[in-house]
């Protein structure tokens, strides 16, 4: 996934924080769900399709600026979070305007026995189809969800299948919908944004206030951004190891509310029906979590560009995995340390 006029970017609207970063949990629910099966699963799948925020077809850039179809049956789908807190009309393109702190590519390897999950940091300096070198999270504020996912098209070489976005009230109500998700903190920290809390090293069961303030805080680390790229990937294995669990699976009522709650502030394109999430579940019904693997868009470190600081893309990397993206072998694509690492 890889990225020269002068120009100034657009303010945002509003401050905009953190990190909503668990599309991937929507899928995930929706496979659950095949494994409760039968007359629940038509239950299930009627409540996401009613609940859901809006299906949307005008997600996708020109069909002249995008990469070919892919030859073989990969899938790759684009999650975005937004903090519109709940305020996202029936207009997907209402979104231009706001920043998105959130970026993930999913893989889903052809075989359907693995899935990658690529994190693209907000800062990432790239090439912004007609705008020039921005920051990556400047697409969606340029020219909305086309715009960005021609960006992304164009940085990974590949076509997006699926598109997601989702507010983040949505992401608190999942995470207490679960009863609380359990991580494994690998850095102690005190919270910016909740006064007092103090998230200590090692496992930390988290509700869905405490799930927003881990997954957005930056200002606590040296290295900011990058590790809270690190948390986000962190706390969505928690959510999925919660939703794997047999407490979940054997639990229809718990299901039931995690879809409930994430539906209604869920944006998607018009294809990602309930149908496209429960066949995909099917053919992903043998995936563990050992056959997800989670990593970040490889950098050359920050810099300054101007009066911004940003996130310098790995040309060289980004070109491999461009490669294995086209070929589906993201499963053998070696990720490379984190600069200084």
């Amino acid at each position: 996934m890889t990225f020269p006029f002068e120009f100034k970017e657009p303010p945002p609207p509003r401050k905009k924080h953190g990190v909503r970063n668990f599309f991937i949990v929507v899928s995930a629910l929706l496979v659950v769900a095949i494994a409760v099966g039968g007359i629940y699963l038509m239950n299930l799948s009627s409540t996401f399709d009613s609940a859901k925020k809006i299906e949307v077809e005008e997600v996708f850039p020109e069909e002249t600026t995008r990469p070919a179809t892919a030859v073989n049956a990969s899938q790759n789908i684009l999650l975005m979070g937004t903090d519109t807190r709940g305020e996202v009309s029936d207009d997907i393109n209402d979104v231009k305007g706001t920043r998105s702190d959130t970026m993930m590519v999913v893989h889903i390897s052809a075989a359907r026995d693995s899935v990658h999950i690529m994190s693209i940091m907000r800062d990432s300096w790239v090439d912004i189809p007609g705008h020039g070198k921005a920051k990556m999270n400047a697409a969606l504020a340029f020219g909305g969800v086309p715009l960005a996912v021609q960006t992304i098209e164009g940085m990974i070489g590949s076509r997006i299948d699926r598109v997601a976005l989702v507010d983040f009230e949505g992401f608190k109500g999942i995470t207490n919908a679960l009863g609380g998700v359990e991580i494994d903190n690998p850095i102690a920290f005190d919270s910016s944004s909740i006064k007092g809390k103090h998230f200590e090293l090692g496992l930390n069961t988290l509700n869905g206030e405490e799930a927003l303030a881990f997954v957005r805080e930056r200002y606590a680390f040296s290295d900011g951004d990058y590790q809270r790229a690190r948390n986000q990937q962190i706390y969505i294995k928690g959510v999925l190891r919660k939703i794997l669990s047999a407490e979940t699976l054997t639990n229809p009522v718990t299901i039931n509310n995690l879809v409930s709650s994430v539906a209604p502030y869920l944006t998607v394109d018009a294809e990602f029906t309930s149908a496209y999430a429960a066949g995909l579940g099917v053919e992903l019904r043998n995936i563990r979590m050992d056959d997800m693997t989670f990593f970040t868009m490889p950098t050359l470190g920050t810099g300054m560009e101007g009066d911004q600081s940003v996130v310098y893309v790995d040309p060289e990397q980004m070109a491999l995995i461009q490669q294995h993206f086209r070929d589906d072998t993201m499963s053998e694509y070696q990720v490379p340390p984190p600069p200084g690492g």
